[in-house]
């Protein structure tokens, strides 16, 4: 199917793609929009959930963060018939750099109040525990996002969303490369080029890299226009996910901050936690807790 969308986009791409010239009936988006979309439905049907290392880069009020490299679990929201219904849940631990190195992030969607739980991490307190405001000024110092919205799967939706703006206006380049490599990955690049500065951009260029094997975005990178003509895009935001692994199996457990596994402080009381249905999960005979 994959194959089969560049050579319609090839296809169209010459009448269409450079804002000059006769106009095509199709956007050189539009076959994008729709293969993206039908990746994100068998997202939704197949994959339950992953962990991987996520690699983040972001521009924050005009400057560029250093490289931010994070261990990632993610389930995805999900209700089968008989069973209880799973909510969004993410895990994060950050490797580096060193100022953040070893905090912790839990989001479990519908539990502590809607309320993330976080350890600080670093050199200076990092045991301390605190639930924040997903979308509050403490839990988005220093990121574009909220948790609430990490994880390829959101980040194609958003890719949907934002070429479904597009596709509003012709003046829009796609250039389809395979044999492109994220960390030694096979992958195949879809560049998307707005030459003209324009109001309803929201980028200059987008580069998203989809793995051949596992038919998901690992790395999307959006430049802004240069500072002067001429010059080289300005980076405004890059995520790399590396060493994917597909439905481990992940479980409640792996969401609790109480985990043995993890630095929250055990003592920590996060609202909402005397709620119905919250408990501890049984151990095995091993000693350890229930997946």
């Amino acid at each position: 199917m994959w194959r089969l969308i560049i050579v319609m986009s090839l296809v169209l791409m010459p009448v269409g793609a450079g804002g000059g010239g006769e106009k095509s009936a199709e956007h050189p988006l539009a076959p994008l929009i729709k293969y993206a979309s039908e990746r994100y439905q068998a997202i939704d049907d197949q994959i339950r959930d992953y962990t991987c290392t996520l690699v983040k880069r972001e521009q924050i009020d005009g400057r560029l963060t250093p490289p931010e490299f994070l261990v990632m679990k993610l389930r995805h929201a999900r209700t089968e018939p008989g069973k209880p219904p799973v909510p969004f849940s993410v895990y994060l631990k950050f490797l580096a750099p060193a100022e953040v190195r070893g905090r912790e992030v839990i989001y479990v969607e519908g539990r502590y109040d809607g309320k993330l739980i976080a350890r600080r991490g670093g050199s200076r307190m990092a045991y301390v525990t605190v639930a924040l405001n997903p979308t509050g000024e403490l839990a988005m110092q220093g990121n574009r996002y909220p948790v609430t919205e990490i994880g390829f799967k959101n980040l194609l939706m958003r890719l949907i969303e934002v070429a479904r703006e597009d596709v509003q206006h012709p003046e829009c380049q796609v250039r389809y490369s395979t044999g492109a490599k994220v960390d030694g990955r096979s992958c195949t690049l879809v560049e998307v080029t707005h030459p003209v500065r324009r109001p309803h951009f929201r980028y200059h260029v987008a580069r998203v890299f989809i793995d051949d094997e596992l038919l998901i975005p690992i790395r999307y990178a959006a430049y802004d226009w240069p500072e002067v003509a001429g010059g080289e895009p300005c980076l405004m935001e890059e995520y790399t996910y590396l060493n994917v692994k597909l439905n481990p199996g992940l479980g409640d457990w792996d969401f609790d901050y109480r985990n043995e596994n993890y630095g929250f402080r055990k003592d920590f009381e996060p609202p909402g936690e005397n709620s119905p249905g919250f408990a501890f999960p049984p151990k095995d005979s091993d000693g350890s807790r229930s997946r």
